[in-house]
C-alpha cells in the first residue's frame, strides 16, 4: 500500500492504494482512492489536486496513470479542471458543499463586564510591522525552543521599561516572561508548594479564576479583608499563608489602592516571616486622575514579585505576561516553569520587543488612557445625572470601576434586568471569595472598556435602564 505524507515540490495528499487488489492495475487503485476520498466528504469540493507529476512521484505511479485518472475524474464530473490552475474537486449532485456551521451562541452585543479591554483599536499596523522587523533581525539562534525565562532581548527592554514607568528594581536577569497571567501564577504556586507553603492570602475580592488556579496548585486561598485602604494586611498574620496575592495599584475589582502604610506592613511581614507578597500590577499604566501609582515591589525587590502583563495595554492575543523575580525564588520558580513545558512563544516575544523598543507601546498605552478616561468621564457624569443615590467609586484610574447602588438593592436583580436588555454586567457580589459582609453596599463591577467605541453609548443607556427597573420595586412605598 503507497502513501504519500509530504513532498516538498507540491501539495500533500495522504492516500492509500490498495494495489495487493489489483497489482497491475494502479489507474483503478488511484481511481478508487480518490473517488472514496471526494464521496466520504475528506476531499470537499473547492480542495485542489496536487499536481500529476507531484503525485506521481508520491505514490510511485507513472505520471500518464494520476493524468488519466483525473481526466476520467473530470468527465464524470467527480472534478473541474481549470486552465493554468490544476485540478479540483468539483461541485457533485449529490454530495453539495457542507453546509456551514452556525456560529456558536456569543455574549450579548453589549458588554461592560470587568477587566476586558477594548481589542478593536489594537495597533495592527504598528504590530505587523514589528513582527516583520523582528524576524528579519533575529539570528538563527532565537529561532529555536525560546528560553525558558523568556529571550533575552525582551528580558532587557522589559527590565528598561518597568523602570522607567512602574519603578520596578532589577535587571534582565531577573525577569520571567511566561504565556499570560493564568500561566505566571500556576508556575508560582507551584514554586510556593514545592518550598513547603500550604496558604496563600488574597484579596477577598478578586477573580474567581485566580482562586482556582492557585487551588489547581495545591494551595488554598485565605481571603483578606477589603476596605476603603486595600486590603487589611493586619490580619495577614493570622491567616498562617506563605504568601499573598496583591492588586496594590488598583485593588480588583472595587478600584481602591492600598494605602501607604498597609503597603510597608506588607513588606514587613515578609521580610519578618519570609513570605512572598506577589504584586499583580494588572492595569498599573492607567491612572488618569493624577501620576501612578509606583510598584509595590520597589519598597522591598528581595520579598516582592512583580508581575505584569500585556493584555490591558495591547490585547489578551499578545499571550505575554512577565514578572520580576527576587532572588531567591527565582531558580526554583525557572524549575517549575521548565517542568511545565518551557518558555513563552519567542515570535511574540522578539515582536513584543520591538514595539516597545520602538516606542509603540507607549504611545498605545497613552492613546488608550485617554479613551479610557473620557469613558470613565462620561459614565459618572451620567450616574450623577440619571440614577439618584448611586455612586462611582474608586480609584479614576483603569478599565472599570465600582457603580454603587441605594442600600437594599439586590445586585442579581440589576443583572438580569441588563440580561434582558442585551447587556452583561456583573454584581460586585460575584467576585467575592466567600460571603459578602453585610456592611459592604451593593454595587456592580463596570468594565468600561469592553465595548467599542460606537457601542459605549448604547451600553450606558441599557444600563440605566436596568439599574432603574431594578431599584423600584426595591424601594417601599413612601420610604
Amino acid at each position: 500500500m503507497p502513501e504519500n505524507w509530504a513532498n516538498p515540490a507540491g501539495l500533500d495528499l495522504h492516500l492509500q492504494l490498495h494495489l495487493e487488489k489489483s497489482p497491475t492495475r494502479p489507474a483503478r487503485a488511484l481511481e478508487h482512492a480518490l473517488r472514496t476520498a471526494m464521496a466520504d466528504g475528506r476531499l470537499t469540493p473547492g480542495t485542489r489536486l496536487p499536481a500529476s507529476r507531484t503525485l506521481a512521484a508520491d505514490l510511485g505511479v507513472a505520471r500518464n496513470t494520476v493524468a488519466d485518472v483525473y481526466a476520467q475524474l473530470v468527465a464524470e464530473g467527480w472534478c473541474e479542471a481549470r486552465v493554468g490552475a490544476g485540478t479540483w474537486v468539483g461541485e457533485r449532485a449529490g454530495h453539495p458543499r457542507p453546509s456551514a456551521r452556525r456560529p456558536a451562541p456569543g455574549t450579548p452585543p453589549l458588554d461592560l463586564r470587568c477587566g476586558i479591554p477594548d481589542v478593536s483599536g489594537f495597533p495592527r499596523r504598528a504590530w505587523a510591522t514589528a513582527a516583520r522587523t523582528a524576524v528579519t533581525r533575529a539570528p538563527d539562534a532565537d529561532l529555536g525552543y525560546p528560553p525558558t525565562q523568556g529571550t533575552a532581548t525582551l528580558r532587557r527592554v522589559l527590565a528598561d521599561y518597568l523602570a522607567r514607568t512602574r519603578g520596578v528594581h532589577g535587571d534582565p536577569e531577573h525577569v520571567l516572561v511566561t504565556r499570560g497571567f493564568g500561566d505566571l501564577l500556576a508556575h508560582v504556586c507551584r514554586t510556593l508548594r514545592t518550598r513547603g507553603v500550604r496558604r496563600i492570602a488574597v484579596e477577598e475580592y478578586g477573580h474567581e479564576r485566580h482562586r482556582r488556579i492557585i487551588t489547581a496548585a495545591g494551595l488554598t486561598p485565605v481571603p483578606l479583608p477589603v476596605d476603603e485602604g486595600g486590603a487589611d494586611i493586619a490580619a495577614l498574620p493570622g491567616t498562617g499563608a506563605g504568601a499573598v496575592l496583591l492588586t496594590a495599584a488598583h485593588q480588583f475589582p472595587t478600584g481602591v489602592p492600598l494605602e501607604a502604610a498597609r503597603r510597608v506592613e506588607a513588606v514587613r511581614w515578609a521580610e519578618r516571616t519570609g513570605g512572598l507578597v506577589v504584586e499583580d500590577d494588572y492595569d498599573g499604566e492607567f491612572r488618569y486622575d493624577r501620576r501612578s501609582i509606583g510598584a509595590l515591589q520597589a519598597l522591598a525587590p528581595g520579598h516582592v514579585l512583580y508581575a505584569g502583563t500585556a493584555s490591558k495595554a495591547l490585547a489578551p492575543a499578545v499571550g505575554l505576561a512577565w514578572a520580576m523575580v527576587p532572588d531567591g525564588f527565582l531558580p526554583a520558580l525557572l524549575d517549575s516553569t521548565a517542568s511545565a513545558g518551557g518558555g513563552a512563544d519567542a515570535l511574540h516575544q522578539l515582536t513584543l520587543a520591538v514595539f516597545m523598543e520602538e516606542h509603540h507601546y507607549d504611545r498605545n498605552v497613552r492613546r488608550l488612557r485617554a479613551r479610557y478616561r473620557a469613558r470613565r468621564e462620561r459614565l459618572a457624569a451620567l450616574v450623577a445625572d440619571a440614577l439618584p443615590g448611586c455612586r462611582v467609586t474608586g480609584l479614576a484610574a483603569g478599565l472599570h470601576c465600582l457603580l454603587e447602588l441605594p442600600p437594599g438593592t439586590p445586585e442579581e436583580r440589576v443583572e438580569q434586568a441588563a440580561r434582558e436588555r442585551g447587556l452583561l454586567l456583573e454584581g460586585l457580589r460575584t467576585f467575592a471569595a466567600a460571603p459578602r459582609r453585610a456592611a459592604r453596599r451593593p454595587a456592580l463591577a463596570i468594565g468600561y472598556g469592553a465595548p467599542r467605541a460606537q457601542r459605549y453609548e448604547a451600553a450606558l443607556a441599557a444600563t440605566v435602564e436596568a439599574v432603574t427597573a431594578a431599584i423600584r420595586p426595591a424601594i417601599r412605598p413612601g420610604a
